[in-house]
Formats: structure tokens, C-alpha cells, sequence
């Protein structure tokens, strides 16, 4: 109690999460009277980031890095525009569509969402949307960032739960696929209601060279996903050959990137990954902290009270991530929750671990775009200028269909393992 108390209080006073976790270990400890634990306290920090599987976060942020410079975000906007721009709310559509394939590459929501509303925001207000309106969708658009691989949060988790990191990566993309579907099925019932226009009419010449000239950026995910997929590559591996193969798209065919901008694009990329692999080695002294005060133990005992099955337990989780999610940012959020939950998920309830962190990260990706702090929402109003209050309700219905996919994949854990060998 005494350590809660502090991490909350110290939570609340504005430290970064990363150092509240490194101070609750340290008041644990005090608490407990039993000094000789502050000599294994640097060995569990350090134990946190040692792991091969953590290289691949850096150069995840690199490939988005490198996409950024080279003009390859702006070219998958007008091959999504080739694709949909004609229907009634084409612009929306786009958006979405972009966001599923930048997701691809990024892999982070709040990084996804601030360059999309740059870039969207702007222009389907000048073709008559709502801006509140699309700063939102473009907000859900970013949702995607974490589900479709390659995903920071799933190689956090794929640490955290000690499971392979190209198995996670797998198992987010049928969820993905089906959330993109879900929002554009939501998208056609509100073009409808509130008669969203159309974009500007591209003749069937057009759309083939559009995408013909845009078809060469979706090699960066081909290689990522398919390197995996294939058994060539780990996930590591194939995000080395993804930052590779941006940098060849960048140089050589959208000839806007240029290798002097390297040096500055590693350096952002690296105070990124240095944030996370804080949070990451913090994690190991928080979770470590939580085993030797049998908190596990403590909080199975109170859902095997309240859950009698996996699916009532995969439902409770949902309530809980979703309310977790909702105050704490995505990564931190893992932190918190994974050493907690997911001993009661595999080794009571049977649940694969790999179907149960998809859900987890859905979940506290969720948390971003809902009230009373919705992350992804401020990141779209510092860009465009929108309410995030609004921007919830005008959106409303995106959040709920995200919560019809939770429950979904809560009742049938095959749609986030299909793809796994």
C-alpha cells in the first residue's frame, strides 16, 4: 500500500512515468526493511533492455524516420486516393485506407496521427468536412499504428510476456484488417446519414498511373511482413531490411530523400528508443517489485472470485485495460498491466499469450482516444486546431465499433491466430 500510495503520488505530481517506476522500486524496498535488495535493483534495470528482440524498436522509428523525408507518406495518400477517392466520403475512406498502410511502416499511433493530420485534415476541410470531423478520424486512423506490424507496443509486450516478437507481429494483422474494415463500414453509414461529398473524379487512366507511380512505397511493408511471414527474416532482422529498402525507395525513386539528412533522422530515432527502452528497463524493476510483493498471486485470487472462465476473464480484462488505458499512455500502460495479468491469462485460464497481448494493446490503444485525457485526440488539436472534447463525440461511433472488435476478438481467439504457424 505504502508503495502504491507513492507511485501515485508521485505520478501526480508530473514525473515521467519511467522515473515513478524506478521511485516506487526504490520506496519498496525501503518499505520492506530488507536493504540487500538494492544490489540486485541494477541488475533487474539492466536485465529489462537486454534483449535482442528491443533492437527492432529503433529501427521501426528509423523506416517512419526515413518514409517522412523521402515523400513516401505523401505518395500512399494519392494511391489510397486512387483506390476510393471517387465514393461518397472518399476523403474519409483515404484517410483510413492511408493510415492502414502507413501503419505498416510507423507503427506508432501518436507519431502516426501528427503527421496524418497534417496532411488530411487540411484537405478534407477544404473539401467540405467537418474539421472536428476528420482531426477525430484521423485520430482513429492512428489507432491502427500499434496493431498493424511493425508495432512498438506489441515488441514491448513480445518482451514483457517473453514470446517471440514475430509471432506478435503476426497476430496483429488480421485484427487490423478487420478493425480498417469496421471503420469504413462505419464511415459508409455516416456518408450516408450526413451526405459526406465526394473527391475529385479521377478517370480510370488516372487511378492505374497513380498507382503504378505509388506502387513501389508498399515494397517497405511487403519486406517487413512477408520477410517474417516467409520464415527469412526474425523481426529484427526484417526491420533492418524495411529501413534498407526505405532508404533505396527514398533515394532512387521518390529521389526526396538524401543521405546527408541521415544523421538527423538517427538522432530523433534514437532519443525516441531511448524513451521507450527506459520505460522498458523500468518495467523490470516495477514488475520485479510486484512478484516479490506476490501481488500476481493476490490479484488471481480475486478474478478467479469474480471471472469462472476465459471469456468472462477476457471481458473483465477489457473493462479493465479500457479504464487503465484511458489516464495512461499506451507503453506504460503494458508496464503496469502485463506482469499483473497475463500469469492469471496463461496459467489459470489457458489463454495463448500472444492472443492476449493483441487484446491488451487494443485495449490500452483505445485508452488514447477516449476521455478524460485521449492522447491521440490532443496530438490531432495541437496540429489542427479541433476541440478533443468534440472531436470524441462527433466520433462516437468509431469507438464503439472498436469495442464490438474487442469483444469479438475476446469470443474467438482464432481471428489474432490464424496467421500463426
Amino acid at each position: 500500500m505504502i508503495t502504491s500510495a507513492a507511485f501515485i503520488a508521485i505520478m501526480l505530481v508530473g514525473v515521467p512515468i519511467g522515473l515513478c517506476l524506478c521511485l516506487a522500486g526504490f520506496v519498496y524496498i525501503i518499505a520492506s526493511g530488507n536493504p540487500v535488495l538494492f544490489q540486485s535493483y541494477p541488475l533487474q534495470l539492466f536485465g529489462g533492455v537486454d534483449s535482442y528482440g528491443l533492437i527492432a524498436i529503433p529501427l521501426f522509428i528509423l523506416i517512419g524516420e526515413i518514409m517522412n523525408g523521402g515523400g513516401i507518406t505523401r505518395r500512399i495518400v494519392d494511391m489510397a486516393m486512387a483506390f476510393v477517392g471517387s465514393l461518397k466520403g472518399g476523403l474519409a475512406y483515404v484517410n483510413i485506407l492511408a493510415n492502414m498502410f502507413i501503419s505498416s511502416i510507423l507503427g506508432s499511433a501518436t507519431a502516426q496521427v501528427a503527421i496524418m493530420a497534417q496532411i488530411m485534415v487540411p484537405e478534407m476541410e477544404k473539401k467540405g468536412y467537418d474539421k472536428t470531423f476528420a482531426a477525430g478520424l484521423t485520430a482513429y486512423g492512428g489507432m491502427l499504428g500499434p496493431i498493424i506490424p511493425p508495432s512498438v507496443m506489441f515488441v514491448v509486450y513480445s518482451v514483457l510476456a517473453q514470446v517471440s516478437v514475430s509471432d506478435m507481429l503476426i497476430a496483429g494483422i488480421v485484427p487490423g484488417v478487420i478493425l480498417t474494415v469496421m471503420f469504413c463500414v462505419v464511415i459508409a453509414l455516416m456518408g450516408y446519414v450526413y451526405n459526406y461529398p465526394k473527391a475529385d473524379y479521377q478517370t480510370p487512366r488516372q487511378r492505374v498511373a497513380t498507382i503504378l507511380r505509388t506502387s513501389p512505397t508498399l515494397l517497405i511493408p511487403i519486406v517487413i511482413v512477408g520477410s517474417i511471414l516467409g520464415g527469412l527474416a526474425n523481426a529484427t532482422e526484417s526491420a533492418a531490411v524495411g529501413a534498407v529498402a526505405a532508404a533505396l525507395i527514398g533515394k532512387y525513386w521518390t529521389r526526396e530523400f538524401k543521405f546527408a539528412q541521415l544523421p538527423q533522422m538517427m538522432l530523433r530515432a534514437g532519443i525516441y528508443s531511448a524513451i521507450v527502452l527506459f520505460l522498458v528497463a523500468a518495467a523490470a524493476v516495477f514488475s520485479w517489485v510486484l512478484i516479490f510483493g506476490k501481488v500476481p498471486q493476490e490479484t488471481a485470487r480475486w478474478i478467479q472470485s469474480v471471472a469462472k472462465d476465459p471469456v468472462s476473464f477476457m471481458l473483465l480484462c477489457n473493462v479493465i485495460l479500457l479504464v487503465i488505458g484511458t489516464v495512461i499512455d499506451g507503453i506504460p500502460g503494458l508496464i503496469m498491466t502485463v506482469p499483473i495479468l497475463l500469469p492469471v491469462a496463461t496459467e489459470i485460464y489457458h489463454i495463448d499469450p500472444r492472443h492476449f497481448g493483441v487484446v491488451v494493446v487494443i485495449n490500452l490503444v483505445l485508452g488514447l482516444l477516449s476521455p478524460p485525457v485521449g492522447l491521440c485526440f490532443f496530438v490531432a488539436a495541437a496540429v489542427t486546431g479541433a476541440k478533443p472534447g468534440k472531436m470524441f463525440m462527433v466520433t462516437l461511433p468509431f469507438f464503439v465499433i472498436s469495442c464490438v472488435l474487442l469483444v469479438l476478438l475476446s469470443l474467438y481467439p482464432s481471428l489474432s491466430l490464424v496467421l500463426i504457424k
